[in-house]
């Protein structure tokens, strides 16, 4: 962005699917009180403490990271081996394929077809399961990019072809779908790994901060295998500080949803095509992503370009506040006015 003149602090950035409103209250107070000198609780304790009570569940089921990402690393690192199996249905986080490539586990692809609406059809997932008996299985709930929700009826056919197979069911972008179901009650069955994002929920971004929910034989692998003082201070401080306040993060969806819905209905109105999604996020149809992308930063302005995706022909955008979204639209709107998008939607 530099390169092109543009200070980073004056971009609108729709590319990043997280929670943009400033810090739930008394977490900037909880980082003061953080001691830096002194190394962190290596169990996150307090925080699994927290989310135990939030979630209804036992601490014991519960282990931190730092970020999602890193949990999903420590899962291939704990339950895959090189030639594995692992099945990950696309377009969808890249996270997971480079996971399976660290541990020199074989990936079997599922793509969503474009006339589909880039939908993912679980009973076919469920085929492949039962053809290939992988070790493992990724999928993104909601997806990301596309924000296909599934629900609890399609995880479970998932779950039952594949009772030899670990399902890893990463929930990031939960907070941000309207209507849930109890997902955290699958790890009963003993398969499967709920994985969770704070850093996403509570605009915790720079301190990266997750955690994951499975029965307590999983957690103590993974255990075993997760470095030590893996969730610094600040991050756990942070989130114990951000579960104390129940009203936050209803009060971010309420604003996240009415800012959707104000760029769903004034995208539509501009003659853009947007792919269906349950989540904050949604794709936008374009002919050429990267020149689109290039020529919004060229005014400001950031959207994801979702070619990394196998999606050259999307943008992804998510919500920020809603006088950021309106400048959002006038943008698109003067540009394509003037003409300056064509050959590009």
């Amino acid at each position: 962005m530099k390169s092109l003149g543009l200070n980073p602090e004056d971009v609108l950035d729709f590319s990043v699917c997280t929670n943009p409103f400033p810090l739930p209250p008394g977490v900037r107070k909880a980082l003061t009180t953080a001691t830096i000198n002194r190394y962190p609780d290596s169990e996150t304790t307090e925080l699994r403490q927290a989310l135990s009570a939030k979630l209804g569940v036992p601490q014991e089921n519960i282990l931190a990271g730092s970020g999602t990402t890193e949990l999903i690393r420590l899962i291939a690192l704990t339950y895959f081996s090189p030639g594995d199996t692992v099945l990950i249905p696309e377009p969808t986080y890249s996270e997971y394929e480079v996971a399976c490539h660290i541990v020199g586990a074989k990936v079997l692809r599922q793509g969503a077809r474009a006339e589909d609406n880039l939908t993912l059809n679980l009973e076919d997932i469920a085929t492949l399961i039962r053809q290939h008996h992988p070790k493992g299985i990724f999928i993104c709930n909601p997806n990301n990019p596309t924000g296909q929700y599934f629900s609890r009826h399609e995880i479970e056919t998932i779950l039952d072809a594949a009772a030899d197979c670990l399902l890893i069911l990463d929930e990031a972008y939960i907070a941000f779908v309207d209507e849930t179901w109890a997902s955290l009650e699958l790890v009963q069955r003993g398969n499967a790994i709920i994985l969770r994002s704070m850093t996403k929920d509570y605009a915790l971004t720079g301190l990266r901060l997750g955690y994951l929910v499975a029965s307590q034989e999983i957690v103590g692998h993974l255990h075993r295998v997760c470095p030590p003082w893996n969730v610094n201070i600040g991050a756990q401080k942070a989130g114990i500080a951000a579960l104390g306040q129940p009203g936050y993060l209803e009060q971010c969806q309420r604003k996240i949803r009415e800012a959707k819905q104000f760029l769903v209905r004034e995208l539509h109105s501009l003659g853009f095509t947007l792919v269906p999604s349950q989540a904050n996020f949604f794709l936008v149809r374009v002919k050429r992503a990267t020149e689109f992308r290039a020529e919004l930063l060229q005014h400001g302005i950031m959207v994801r370009d979702c070619t990394s995706f196998g999606l050259p022909e999307h943008i992804r955008i998510a919500p920020r506040t809603l006088p950021d979204c309106r400048k959002f639209i006038a943008t698109i709107r003067s540009l394509k006015e003037n003409g300056e998008l064509k050959g590009l939607i």
